[in-house]
């Protein structure tokens, strides 16, 4: 008989611009990693010598962030060695991956208590940093493999979305990630401090509560130029009834570049009596699944479907989702298929008002739903990102 996977913390650091002169670019993404590793560890007295992995996905796993930065933040840190840490890819879905891992580890009995999340410092280690196995023209050419960017713009014109339809989504995640903001809803968060202790960013850096229809509609497509430079013809072979994509994705409707990383503790129940931890929650159902390559962001509908199904429940025993906001076509088309109401979905905004660091995202809106679930005592919560060559993941949590 499996073992419960609960989830005994959730907690991130706030998102720094992804550029030289954001708050966190002087910050190395090993100490982002090592702050939250502290954080955890003083915010339970944990016995550290009892987790026995910590598991962390990074994007860009090259320079500042390769060669096992889990393992180096631990060695870095005051954890006991006893700790190991390994380093995970899968590419936006990494950190929500690395959760999900995390909880198969508990439930299977293998072990006890295991730490997992994500690090990026897109200022840092830029896009890309890393190479790409695709990134061979003919390997490419043969994958009819296209800018992700592209992809949005395609999924919004094969859906119907217009581009006042994918502003005024936008608009919607800035004014609810400013109210968030201003009314204390993110209480997961921890702050970066220096060596001295002073603080050096405690908000999300990105949003633009501001912000209106009519900025965002000044705005010029960020993807035309994938169109233009031979993007567009790759995908006509899969799609030949598009004579011409309409590029609609821009800036300010798309995630933004950012820093930042998260980390949730999974154990079983008894490890949590022994060291005194609280759960928040349970895992209650995981789920990946693979869907078109070129559009390639198509996947957390059948990702969300999948882990509906292995948990034995539906669209309507969900009380709130979130899903991480990589454009704004992406949510449109969630909640289209699924019919999932706007107050049901990325309450307190999400990546495009907030900015997505690729392998830390999904880590960090664990965090951010089960806040939510706590502060509305509301039951049961569903987590899901698109990801990279059309890789859709979902994770369902439930309130103890």
């Amino acid at each position: 008989m499996a073992t419960e996977a609960l989830i005994y913390d959730a907690i991130r650091t706030p998102r720094g611009k992804g550029k030289a002169g954001g708050a966190l670019y002087e910050v190395k993404p090993i100490d982002l990693l090592t702050r939250l590793l502290e954080a955890m560890k003083d915010r339970h007295d944990l016995d550290t010598s009892r987790v026995e992995d910590v598991i962390i996905a990074t994007g860009e796993p090259v320079d500042e962030q390769g060669q096992d930065i889990a393992k180096a933040a631990l060695i870095y840190s005051s954890w006991d060695d006893v700790t190991v840490g390994a380093q995970l890819h899968r590419f936006c879905a990494g950190g929500l991956d690395a959760v999900n891992l995390a909880a198969a580890k508990v439930a299977s009995g293998f072990e006890d208590l295991v730490c997992a999340g994500g690090v990026e410092s897109m200022s840092r280690v830029g896009i890309g940093a890393s190479g790409a196995a695709m990134g061979d023209p003919w390997v490419s050419m043969n994958s009819h493999f296209i800018s992700q960017g592209l992809g949005a713009d395609l999924l919004a014109q094969l859906d119907g979305f217009s581009r006042e339809d994918v502003d005024r989504y936008a608009l919607q995640s800035q004014q609810r990630a400013a109210n968030a903001r201003d009314n204390g809803y993110f209480t997961s968060l921890v702050p970066v401090t220096d060596m001295n202790g002073v603080t050096i960013l405690d908000h999300d850096e990105l949003i633009r509560g501001d912000t209106t229809l009519a900025a965002l509609a000044a705005l010029n497509p960020s993807f035309q130029m994938f169109n233009d430079f031979g993007h567009g013809d790759v995908l006509k072979f899969k799609y030949p009834q598009i004579e011409n994509v309409s590029c609609i994705h821009t800036p300010g409707n798309s995630s933004g570049i950012v820093d930042g990383a998260g980390l949730v503790m999974v154990g079983n129940e008894q490890v949590g009596q022994d060291l005194g931890l609280t759960p928040r929650a349970r895992i209650v159902s995981c789920a990946l699944t693979g869907t078109e390559p070129t559009i390639m962001l198509a996947g957390p509908v059948p990702a969300t479907q999948k882990a509906l199904q292995k948990a034995g429940l539906t669209v309507d025993d969900i009380d709130l989702f979130e899903l991480n906001e990589a454009f704004a076509a992406v949510v449109l088309r969630f909640q289209q298929q699924l019919d999932i109401p706007d107050d049901k979905i990325n309450v307190n905004g999400g990546a495009i008002a907030m900015g997505h660091p690729i392998g830390a995202t999904g880590a960090m809106i664990v965090g951010s739903l089960l806040d939510e679930l706590e502060r509305r005592n509301l039951k049961r919560g569903l987590v899901t990102l698109c990801a990279g060559g059309g890789i859709g993941i979902a994770s369902i949590i439930e309130r103890v």
